[in-house]
């Protein structure tokens, strides 16, 4: 099965290292990001959950719920994390799902056979409250994920969902936003006060709203 950009996060039911897991129970209201793991431990895997632990104040404040997941079984999993808490200084408090049958995997399009014939390739993906995927992201299985990046697209997701804007490449939350083509410049002037610039009538920025 092949996701795409604004489809609905099928949900599932799998044993986790903190229990059994009803995918949509686990998320809620809330946003998510679910993200694989080619195996337990090693060396990239580690750190990237290790990041993942001591950024959870972050998700927080985003309201958004984090699952990894990886083909090994719970157990694995369990003693993984001890080793995740000692080596990179934390304390891993989400759960990661123990998809040996990879049947989660195989549901997200996370096994790419000619990277790896069994193992998942580094997937994320973000999905907002309406279990709708709002990003996908794919890393060779060598290459740690950068989680500042993950959070900076969350931030422009909220702040796109929540206003009538678009943010342009690099933006950092503060930083000024662009108007999009499907509103107008008068429009755009009584709905933003903080101003608009017009670059060109395409390319128009306003302040954050939001700040």
């Amino acid at each position: 099965m092949s996701i795409r950009l604004g489809d609905t996060a099928p949900n599932f039911q799998s044993v986790s290292s903190a229990g059994d897991i009803d995918f949509y129970n686990y998320l809620g209201n809330s946003w998510g990001i679910l993200f694989s793991h080619p195996a337990d431990y090693t060396p990239v895997c580690t750190t990237e959950l290790g990041v993942t632990s001591k950024l959870k104040s972050e998700f927080d404040k985003r309201d958004t719920k984090v699952i990894a997941l990886s083909v090994d079984e719970v157990e694995d999993h369990q003693n993984w994390i001890k080793d995740i808490n000692e080596t990179q200084n934390t304390t891993v408090q989400f759960p990661i799902i123990a998809d040996k049958d990879r049947k989660v995997s195989e549901l997200y399009d996370f096994i790419h056979p000619n990277a790896s014939a069994t193992a998942t390739v580094r997937s994320l993906l973000i999905i907002d409250p309406d279990k709708k995927v709002r990003l996908i992201i794919t890393y060779p299985a060598s290459t740690g994920r950068n989680f500042t990046e993950i959070l900076r697209v969350l931030d422009s997701l909220q702040l796109v969902d929540s206003h009538k804007i678009a943010t342009p490449a690099d933006w950092v939350y503060g930083d000024d936003v662009i108007v999009p083509p499907a509103v107008s410049t008068e429009d755009a002037r009584n709905i933003f006060p903080k101003g608009v610039t017009e670059i060109k009538p395409y390319l128009r920025y306003t302040p954050q709203p939001n700040t």
